[in-house]
């Protein structure tokens, strides 16, 4: 096993991927599973946070074999194929806006009395915990795990064009720029996915299930990003709830992989909230050798409650890491369109130097570590250099999306400056009031002024537990900026060929 995946930490699993790739917002995504639904011969597992049946699953106003609306086509689909079982799991306390949204409730009693349908609320967890994992497994054979979930408003292409016309919601409203990612893997990598997802289901009242044993040959995906076969790690967040044990090795993971960079640190993640994360993050910026960390994330959370507690957390946890980063090597940025419409970020990806990356569901927030169930994947490149040469093209082509330029002129940058703060500064285009921008760019984050009762929900953690038993914990032994969690020492990761 590669040394930076340890299933006795920070991975539940590791197993082979015959294929994994990267999928880059949520036009790709939505055309690829579209296309492996339609392949499914026994069963289709979709685990999600959200689901509306109305969205299109796929490319707005084209021609589709099936219907063009997820609900509709899944139920094509049991038409097509007498044989075919398909399972959703979603969130519980999500009840309302998942089945009382007008979109949903002409599929709910249709559904609940279909013989190869089948509906399920998850709310085995602790109360304001949420099921937060978006995977999506065909016949054990194929399988996606990331960011994205199926409903609406995540349809957007890389390009993320202001006033897109196909950028809508079902009810015809337009909506944002959406930046996404998600993950594609085949084979026994595919088939452990599925038994999380059978796990997930009979601890959610489901029935026992059985594995399926049905190969698939590989899925080709438009627009994404094959790295080809090899070892995948699965990774969990889990709360502890009644019997059952606590999992944090997504915390741990992170941890890891901040430990182990060299040179640079790229990471998107909705959030920046994470003690654990900060405190990682603080100890390699203040080493003299230390990587370059940035981090891409939107200029606000998109909800009331996420601005009042993310936000927020951002802000202090940024001003207390400036203090951490005597070598100035820690960015924020935020993506924006051409006329500087900011792109919510709703990927949660990481790459380290050449070596590692992971995807997920899982942002930098507390909730993330130990508070919601997540899933992530990741892998390690170790001395493969075909691995290595495609995490520099997926970290360039994704700083290209946001920069508005070729991936080659990434690349070449920050060959020349033997930075990426560096490049991004050479790239980016400068916005100013005379001044329209001509492409989309990245933009600084600026710490914004922050109110007393503000500061103290986050300083707290009122909004953002780092577990069940934090819920409970008094007032005074929370905090941010309590304590120091213990770091490990850096370990000697195995070093990729050169």
């Amino acid at each position: 096993m590669p040394e930076l995946l340890q299933t006795s930490s920070n991975v539940w699993r590791a197993e082979r991927a015959d294929e994994f790739a990267i999928i880059i917002d949520a036009e790709d995504y939505f055309a690829a599973a579209r296309a492996a639904m339609r392949s499914a011969r026994k069963s289709i597992f979709l685990v999600g946070w959200d689901f509306d049946a109305s969205i299109t699953l796929g490319r707005p106003g084209e021609c589709f074999e099936g219907p063009a609306h997820v609900g509709d086509f899944l139920l094509w689909l049991t038409q097509e194929n007498p044989n075919l079982e398909i399972r959703l799991l979603l969130w519980n306390p999500g009840f309302l806006s998942n089945w009382m949204k007008l979109s949903n409730l002409p599929y709910l009693l249709r559904w609940k009395l279909h013989r190869q349908i089948n509906v399920r609320l998850d709310g085995n967890h602790p109360v304001g915990s949420s099921h937060h994992q978006k995977i999506l497994v065909i016949d054990d054979a194929i399988a996606f795990c990331g960011g994205i979930d199926v409903t609406a408003g995540r349809w957007d292409t890389r390009k993320h064009l202001d006033n897109d016309p196909l950028r809508k919601q079902p009810n015809g409203t337009a909506y944002g720029p959406w930046h996404d990612a998600s993950s594609f893997c085949a084979g026994p990598s595919a088939k452990a996915l599925g038994d999380l997802c059978r796990s997930r289901w009979l601890s959610a009242g489901g029935e026992q299930l059985v594995p399926v044993d049905i190969p698939h040959e590989p899925l080709s995906i438009k627009g994404a990003i094959s790295f080809g076969p090899l070892t995948l790690g699965i990774s969990r967040t889990s709360p502890a709830y009644g019997d059952e044990k606590g999992v944090t090795e997504i915390e741990q993971l992170y941890v890891d992989m901040i430990m182990s960079a060299k040179r640079a640190i790229y990471a998107e993640s909705q959030y920046f909230a994470a003690r654990v994360v900060a405190q990682a993050l603080a100890r390699r910026l203040s080493e003299y050798d230390g990587p370059e960390v940035v981090l891409i994330n939107p200029v606000k959370a998109d909800n009331w409650l996420g601005e009042l507690a993310m936000d927020t957390a951002r802000a202090r946890l940024t001003e207390a890491l400036r203090l951490h980063d005597p070598h100035g090597r820690f960015r924020i940025y935020h993506p924006v369109t051409t006329d500087g419409v900011p792109i919510y970020v709703h990927s949660k990806l990481m790459i380290v130097d050449d070596q590692a990356m992971r995807v997920g569901s899982s942002n930098f927030n507390n909730r993330s570590m130990r508070f919601d169930n997540e899933c992530d994947v990741a892998f390690e490149a170790g001395q493969d250099r075909h691995l290595s040469g495609k995490l520099v093209q997926l970290r360039d082509s994704l700083l290209a999306e946001h920069l508005g330029v070729d991936s080659d002129d990434v690349t070449l940058t920050i060959e020349r400056t033997k930075s990426v703060i560096e490049a991004i500064e050479a790239l980016r285009e400068i916005r100013t009031e005379d001044q329209p921008g001509s492409r989309p760019t990245l933009v600084p984050y600026r710490t914004p002024a922050i109110s007393d009762l503000e500061q103290w929900l986050a300083d707290n953690e009122i909004l953002d537990p780092e577990g069940p038993e934090a819920v409970m914990e008094p007032i005074e032994s929370r905090g941010l900026f309590r304590g120091q969690l213990s770091i490990p020492s850096r370990r000697k990761f195995r070093p990729a060929e050169r």
